[in-house]
C-alpha cells in the first residue's frame, strides 16, 4: 500500500498560536517557554448566535463548520453559501442556503467534561441512535502500533509547548488530518469540518485522539460515521456504553505495543506474533512513560 503525504498537518510555527514567556525553574534560573494562546470565538450560523468557544485560533472556518455538523444544525446536503470572520470582532458567521432557526435547539443545551469546557445539545443523542456504522473495516494489532508512533512522532505543538490535544483522522496505514486545540472537541470538530467541506468519506477511516474516551467524544465519533476510535489515554464508563450501543470499536491506553479494547474487537486482527523487536522495545519505552504519567496524574 502506497503511503499517503499528511494532508493537513499541526501549525506548529504559525506565529499567534504560541506566545514565549519567560519564568523561573525550580533551580530560579530563568528560562524562556513557549506557551499556547487561547482566544474566545463566537460561532453564527445566519444571524443567529449558536455558541462561543475558547481556541487557539487556527482553522476557524473548519471549526465552524465541524460544530454544526456536529450538532446537527447543518447536513452533509447544506449548500454553504458563505463564511465571514471579523477579526476584530473574534465572530465567524457560517451562512446557509436553507433558512434556520435553532432557538428551540439552544435551550438544550449540555455542558461537556471536555477542556476548555465543550457543548453538545440535546436531540444529538437521537441522532447518535440512528446512525449504522459500517462493519468491512479491519484493523491489525500491527498497524494500531504503527499508526500510534507516526502520529505521536508527528511534529505537533504539544510537542513543541504541551497544554493541548490532538485529533488525527487517518487510514489503517497514514495520518492524513492531524488537528489541535485546547479542547479536544475543537480538534474534533475542525476535522469534522474539512471532512465536509472536502466531502471526505468516513467509512475506511480510523480516528485518534490524545484525550480521554468520554460519551461526548463517543458520540461525535459516530455521529461522524467512524467505525474505528484509539486514544493513548483512558475510558469514561460512559463512553464505553455508548460504544458498545453503536458497534463503535473502541481502543484506549494504545501506548507502544499495548492497548485495551472495550468494545467492537471483531474488527481488530490480532497479529502480535508479528511484532518485531522495535516494536517490542517501542512498547516497553512506552510503557514507562505511561507509568511516569500516570504518577503525576
Amino acid at each position: 500500500m502506497p503511503k499517503q503525504n499528511l494532508y493537513i498537518g499541526p501549525n506548529v510555527n504559525q506565529p499567534g498560536l504560541t506566545t514565549e514567556l519567560i519564568g523561573k525553574d525550580a533551580n530560579g534560573q530563568s528560562v524562556q517557554l513557549p506557551v499556547v494562546t487561547e482566544k474566545a470565538i463566537t460561532i453564527f450560523l445566519n444571524n443567529q448566535e449558536i455558541v462561543t468557544a475558547m481556541t487557539i485560533g487556527d482553522y476557524l472556518e473548519e471549526l465552524a463548520i465541524g460544530f454544526l455538523f456536529n450538532q446537527g444544525m447543518i447536513t452533509a446536503d447544506d449548500k454553504i453559501e458563505q463564511i465571514d470572520y471579523d477579526e476584530d470582532l473574534s465572530v465567524i458567521v457560517v451562512r446557509t442556503e436553507k433558512k434556520t432557526n435553532f432557538e428551540k435547539k439552544l435551550q438544550s443545551k449540555i455542558s461537556t467534561s471536555g477542556c476548555a469546557q465543550g457543548t453538545i445539545y440535546g436531540d444529538m443523542f437521537d441522532k447518535f441512535e440512528s446512525i449504522m456504522l459500517p462493519r468491512e473495516l479491519k484493523i491489525s494489532v500491527s498497524q494500531i502500533i504503527s499508526l500510534s508512533k507516526k502520529i505521536n512522532t508527528t511534529p505537533s505543538l504539544y510537542l513543541k509547548a504541551g497544554a493541548i490535544h490532538g485529533c488525527v483522522l487517518a487510514t489503517v496505514f497514514e495520518p492524513l488530518i492531524y488537528m489541535e486545540d485546547i479542547g479536544r472537541h475543537n480538534a474534533v470538530d475542525k476535522i469534522s469540518g474539512v471532512m465536509f467541506l472536502k466531502n471526505i468519506k468516513p467509512r475506511n477511516k480510523v480516528f485518534y485522539t490524545t484525550g480521554r474516551l468520554t460519551s461526548e467524544m463517543v458520540l461525535k465519533t459516530v455521529i461522524m460515521g467512524l467505525p474505528i476510535l484509539i486514544s493513548r489515554s483512558g475510558f469514561t464508563e460512559a463512553g464505553v456504553s455508548l460504544a458498545r450501543r453503536a458497534g463503535l470499536t473502541l481502543i484506549g491506553r494504545a501506548r507502544g505495543g499495548r492497548f485495551i479494547a472495550l468494545s467492537g474487537e471483531e474488527r481488530i486482527i490480532f497479529d502480535s506474533d508479528k511484532l518485531s523487536n522495535e516494536a517490542i522495545s517501542d512498547e516497553r519505552s512506552a510503557q514507562g512513560q505511561f507509568n511516569n504519567e500516570s504518577k503525576l496524574s
